[in-house]
């Protein structure tokens, strides 16, 4: 909040709020569900924006919360991808090859959104990759044998970091990943003292 930073004053409430509700929780897998659908739909609206492809069309004020340098990047994004889905254009070539990129807004590397980035850069097999990484850190905490809370503490704060990392940079500093997965290891290791742990 005192950044200025919406989307991640937005994402670190609904961690707080989810974190107060999962001391009350006892069943992780409906949770973990919501978490995965949750970062399924942040994917899904970045690329029908991307690809124009909005019923109805973007409402004006999201529209002018993303940018229209953002939302020009996200389509040429797209555009590379649609050259050769299945391997893209390559690993860290789209800011030679989007136009967007180059305007006087200053020059961009990435398309502000990991999805498309790495569409662009690896085409769908990529993307895939992506979401397979989530979907197994999402079993790994349904598996683990630290306290439900805990986990889906975890749980919330790695999906809003997924659907931050949808409509900006943020898996390109090492300190966030770093801190992702930190995050990730510490809510599924196995507690030395628990013989009955999961392996």
């Amino acid at each position: 909040a005192v950044t200025g930073s919406t989307a991640g004053s937005v994402a670190s409430g609904a961690v707080l709020v989810c974190s107060l509700t999962a001391a009350r929780n006892r069943h992780r897998l409906p949770a973990l569900a919501v978490c995965a659908l949750i970062a399924a739909v942040a994917v899904g609206g970045t690329w029908a924006v991307a690809k124009s492809a909005v019923p109805g069309g973007l409402p004006p004020a999201l529209r002018a919360h993303l940018t229209e340098h953002r939302i020009r990047l996200w389509q040429d994004a797209a555009r590379i991808e649609e050259t050769d889905p299945l391997r893209g254009a390559g690993p860290d070539r789209f800011g030679e090859l989007s136009a967007v990129a180059a305007q006087p807004q200053g020059p961009e590397a990435k398309p502000h959104s990991a999805p498309l980035q790495q569409a662009a850069g690896q085409g769908l097999p990529g993307v895939v990759l992506l979401g397979a990484a989530f979907g197994w850190m999402l079993h790994a905490l349904w598996r683990s044998p630290r306290p439900t809370p805990v986990v889906l503490t975890a749980a919330a704060t790695l999906t809003a970091l997924a659907v931050v990392s949808c409509l900006g940079n943020a898996l390109s500093f090492s300190q966030i990943t770093a801190g992702a997965g930190l995050l990730a290891g510490l809510a599924t290791a196995r507690l030395n003292d628990d013989p009955g742990a999961v392996p």
